[in-house]
């Protein structure tokens, strides 16, 4: 890279602006000396002085520390190394232009760089300062630091969410563009979360903190990308690697080519100007800021998107991704699921369902929370059951007062010896979740559970195979009858739907699937962790506020919205294609400028130019990923 990026540089970022008009204004003293009007010596001396020092202390410093503190040598050092050699043979003017050029290089980088971090910095200024905090019955404007889990705050229609929470009294629609990047506002009742820094639109809301100002949802997302952007992708790696040996590299040929010079019988001012001019040509500072420009910039973007990268490696990698893997219930569709049919084998249809219910009462899973919402709706109180126990991709077990019981699909029906009788034959063959209940092996009967498709699902699945992907998957422990329904209404192919399946069994297929080529995982961030840690990329979604879901996966959405994933990928491959770019402009220009410097008689200043032209270039061309399609609201 051209110029320190680092947070160390910070003090130099301030100052760059002052000592770039400094360095400009010597230059310009000494240009009207060469071409307009002859001036007074001192004067034109003290002019060339002020820029030398203003412009190349600080790439001296920067050379300087480098080389004392990691053992490296900056690319900064070849600049002023080359205009102190131009000084040295008499082109004092042609080393203050090499100084002013690099400096408002360096000036205008740090200001487009700074770009690319200011779009997440941006976050910080969405968080209120202070809330309305309800206590013993008065309502009182405290700093939203002080709020801690359990208190209650008030949101009236505008005002931002304090803190993440979840609403205890008033319905109002949100807007959580801010958030997830989806546009349209969301309604929210009594027990739905709320995120920080989305928006109360109508209504005012009674709302209880669940989670302080530190572990916020806003928090962990500028934790991420702040970690995502220290968190260098491969060609970033190489970059810095070629960078560091090139410059070596190009400081070692600089005084071969001085020494072949003066053996030639080139006089000592002509060899050195030379050799300062193929310094100047050989730097590969556009090179090594190719990468960067291009990583960071998408990282923001995606961000303010809704979508969290874990470094610029997931990023390179979903680029590369040809087949994406998802989970059926919760990815695919809406996790909602709702009980369509119970059938007792014995007693009534309510006492089955509070058998059932109250099973199900410490489950996470949606069918747990169907049934729980079927049991609510019939006035049916759950049953109180102890020593509960999840076997997962089977169902759960635990103890009432009679005895052991079981809910569960039909490996654990056939796990615990139960038959299935004629009555639920019907059942089983339907195209709707089955779940059986029974005390070992006696069968108490059977509920039907469906789940709505997700209605950015197709849509999303379009635009992924739109985008180059070749292969979709879907992945369930469900039934073959289920599962073909929603294939089907994805319009899947019978090749692309996997039943049945165990969390071994979808870790099995993620495998057999790399081998073709980079396989991507979609799931909920918390169940199928294997299949996640399997996948070359694995992808949460509808994470926001929740923080198990953010560090599973290389990639989180913060909405339930897989066109978001179809975004992400969209702008990785752009990214790609920007790097590409980037590289084959910075390598070609830099062979033009040295073959000019080698075997012509390419001037300092235009080798000048020629460098530091490229670099801001490749820069720019990195920071077009700032304005992706992906910032837009879905």
């Amino acid at each position: 890279m051209a110029h320190d990026q680092s947070d160390d540089a910070a003090p130099e970022r301030d100052a760059d602006v002052p000592l770039t008009v400094l360095t400009w204004a010597g230059l310009g003293i000494a240009a009207l000396d060469a071409t307009v009007q002859p001036l007074p010596l001192g004067l034109v001396g003290g002019a060339l002085v002020v820029a030398y020092l203003a412009g190349g202390v600080p790439p001296l410093r920067s050379a300087l520390s480098d080389l004392w503190q990691r053992r490296t040598l900056n690319i900064d050092l070849l600049m002023v190394v080359a205009a102190l050699a131009a000084a040295g043979v008499g082109a004092a003017l042609e080393g203050a232009v090499l100084l002013a050029l690099f400096s408002v290089s360096g000036t205008l980088e740090h200001r487009a760089m700074g770009k690319a971090r200011r779009a997440v910095e941006a976050l910080m200024q969405l968080r209120p300062e202070t809330a309305l905090r309800l206590a013993d019955g008065e309502v009182r404007e405290v700093p939203v630091a002080e709020l801690v889990p359990g208190d209650q705050v008030i949101l009236r229609p505008g005002a931002r969410v304090p803190v993440d929470g979840r609403i205890v009294e008033g319905t109002g629609h949100l807007d959580e563009s801010t958030i997830t990047g989806e546009s349209e506002p969301r309604l929210k009742a009594p027990g739905a979360s709320v995120h920080e820094a989305t928006v109360n639109l109508d209504g005012i809301l009674t709302v209880e903190v669940t989670r302080g100002l530190a572990e916020s949802t806003v928090a962990q997302m500028i934790r991420l990308v702040t970690e995502a952007q220290a968190m260098k992708a491969p060609s970033e790696r190489f970059s810095d690697w070629f960078g560091q040996r090139y410059t070596i590299a190009v400081l070692a040929g600089a005084v071969l080519a001085f020494a072949v010079l003066l053996g030639l019988g080139w006089t000592l001012d002509d060899a050195l100007y030379r050799a300062a001019t193929l310094l100047v040509a050989a730097s590969p500072c556009a090179v090594v800021i190719s990468v960067p420009a291009a990583i960071l910039s998408a990282l923001s973007a995606s961000a303010r998107g809704g979508v969290l990268f874990k470094g610029g490696a997931a990023l390179e990698r979903l680029a590369d991704v040809k087949t994406f893997a998802f989970d059926k219930t919760g990815t695919l569709t809406t996790g909602q699921a709702e009980v369509t049919g119970i059938l007792a084998l014995q007693g009534d249809e309510d006492a089955f369902l509070a058998l059932v219910a109250g099973l199900e009462a410490q489950s996470e899973h949606p069918i747990a929370g169907a049934l729980r919402r079927a049991a609510e709706a019939r006035g049916v109180i759950p049953i109180a059951v102890r020593d509960v126990t999840s076997n997962p991709s089977e169902g759960i077990s635990g103890v009432d007062a009679l005895g052991p019981i079981w809910a569960g699909n039909a490996r654990m029906r056939e796990r615990m010896g139960a038959t299935l009788p004629p009555d639920l034959q019907a059942m089983a063959d339907g195209s709707e979740t089955l779940i059986f209940a029974g005390r070992g092996d006696r069968l108490l009967g059977a509920v039907t559970v469906a789940d709505d498709l997700r209605p950015t699902a197709r849509a999303g699945l379009a635009a992924l195979k739109a985008g180059g992907v070749a292969r979709i998957l879907m992945m369930t422990g469900d039934r073959a009858p289920v599962a073909a329904r929603i294939g089907a209404a994805l319009g899947l192919k019978e090749s692309e739907i996997e039943s049945g399946l165990l969390p071994a069994d979808k870790v099995t297929l993620v495998d057999a699937a790399a081998k073709r080529g980079a396989v991507a995982f979609v799931g909920d961030g918390v169940n199928d962790a294997a299949a996640l840690a399997r996948a070359d990329v694995g992808v949460a979604m509808g994470v926001a506020g929740s923080e198990v879901a953010l560090q599973a996966a290389d990639v989180a959405l913060m909405a339930d919205d897989l066109g978001r994933l179809a975004a992400a990928h969209a702008l990785a491959r752009r990214t790609r294609a920007i790097i590409r770019q980037n590289l084959t402009f910075a390598i070609g220009a830099m062979l033009v400028l040295v073959t000019g410097g080698l075997f012509f008689n390419l001037p300092l200043p235009l080798a000048v130019v020629g460098h530091e032209g490229g670099t801001l270039l490749v820069v720019l061309n990195g920071l077009r990923l700032l304005a992706d399609p992906i910032r837009r609201p879905a």
